[in-house]
């Protein structure tokens, strides 16, 4: 499977008003906690992938934990990549599981996330502690034959919000924080 994402800088009070006017659904909003780690076999800044526990809290009091890799990007005109995820029963358990085969966290990312539906996407705003505002634009797919037709769809999300896809951001959150420091 693909994610297909497309990451703008943004004012969050502005796009929600759009979001009303564009007739997006309210998918709720969560607390992220991202930890994010370092292979013992090769470094994942040099090979552009990701390893990281996600434990998520949303608006309803239920808890997830999730695994997940992503994959070098598969193109220059957007954050698109490969994404493998699980569920796992408890962060703590799958970061000593990690750290005990040479795995070490590298930093930690922190976001409260509202998303939204609107004709096959995901509109994600993002309030990051440290790194600021952003909106991201996604959908996935399964062939690597539709990824061109969902960037497309993706920046036309954007123009609908009046954000402009020019300004995208293919660094991650992680990269954005461990730029700041």
């Amino acid at each position: 499977m693909y994610e297909v994402e497309v990451k703008v800088p943004a004012d969050l009070a502005a796009v929600r008003d759009r979001l009303e006017a564009v007739e997006a659904r309210s998918r709720g909003s969560v607390v992220q906690i991202d930890t994010y780690y370092d292979a013992p076999h090769r470094k994942f800044t040099e090979t552009d992938e990701a390893l990281r526990i996600r434990s998520e809290w949303t608006d309803r009091g239920s808890t997830d934990t999730h695994l997940t890799y992503k994959g070098p990007l598969v193109d220059d005109e957007s954050k698109t990549r490969e994404e493998v995820e699980t569920t796992v029963g408890d962060h703590e358990k799958t970061d000593a599981i990690l750290t005990n085969l040479g795995f070490e966290a590298a930093a930690t990312v922190r976001k409260e996330r509202e998303r939204f539906a609107l004709e096959g996407y995901t509109i994600t705003l993002d309030s990051v502690d440290d790194v600021g505002e952003y909106v991201e634009v996604e959908t996935d797919v399964e062939d690597e034959s539709d990824l061109e037709a969902a960037r497309d769809g993706a920046y036309d999300i954007l123009e609908r919000l009046e954000l402009e896809p020019d300004d995208q951001l293919r660094t991650s959150y992680l990269g954005l924080l461990l730029g700041s420091e």
